[in-house]
């Protein structure tokens, strides 16, 4: 899953008008183990020999600097801490942004707020010109929804279940976002729940949503059908 982030520059002393009126400070959540794109605006037009730099958060590492237009040049540390473009006479317009990539380890926690990730404009003489920050969250990859399976008959009560990460809360929701079942993911991701309320009979749809310290994620909704005879109907 790719996520993305809007980071502002905030302008300093001396800063150059363009960049001080700029760009929008922004968020993104990203999963752990998962690449996401950070996408950085305020760089200010007429800027040739602008570098904008972006340090990683601290323990994720950025991958690429992946902008393909005539005027950028991007480069990436070896060590991934960090990565910048140069302007080298392409100008971004008003809603412009320069994208890097940026990856989350596997073992970041969720709903955690990564720190340390900042940006630095310098000019042509590499002279800073301006300093901003962004926020980047972990966030969760989406739990999956493998049981039942779609468009097989059902039972008023089916047993539902898929994989989430350890711990968190799933709740099944059904068409009508009404709640079906909830449980929390095992050690090992796998979880499994059961409506204590029988399903209508017919068409349904349902979908498993994830929850962790502040940060949820949905799965692909299924639909399925509850065979005439089974379905006890809902209160």
């Amino acid at each position: 899953m790719v996520g993305g982030v809007v980071a502002g520059v905030l302008a300093v002393p001396g800063a150059p008008a363009a960049a001080r009126d700029g760009g929008l400070w922004g968020a993104a959540t990203i999963a752990p183990g998962r690449e996401g794109i950070v996408e950085v605006a305020g760089v200010p037009e007429g800027a040739e020999g602008v570098t904008l730099t972006l340090i990683a958060p601290r323990g994720t590492r950025v991958t690429g600097a992946p902008l393909d237009a005539s005027g950028y040049r991007g480069s990436v540390a070896a060590d991934g801490r960090s990565a910048a473009y140069t302007v080298t006479g392409g100008v971004p317009g008003p809603d412009g942004v320069l994208p890097f990539v940026l990856a989350v380890p596997a073992d970041a926690v969720p709903g955690t707020r990564l720190r340390d990730c900042s940006l630095r404009l310098t000019d042509a003489r590499g002279v800073p010109r301006a300093v901003g920050r962004c926020s980047v969250t972990v966030g969760l990859a989406s739990p999956t929804l493998t049981h039942p399976l779609s468009g097989v008959p059902l039972a008023a009560r089916p047993e539902v279940s898929g994989t989430a990460h350890p711990g968190a809360q799933v709740t099944v929701r059904d068409k009508e976002d009404q709640e079906t079942c909830a449980t929390t993911a095992a050690p090992d991701g796998t979880w499994s729940c059961t409506p204590g309320t029988g399903l209508p009979a017919g068409a349904n749809r349902l979908q498993a949503v994830a929850a962790l310290n502040g940060v949820s994620a949905m799965s692909e909704q299924i639909d399925i059908v509850v065979a005439a005879e089974a379905g006890a109907g809902r209160q």
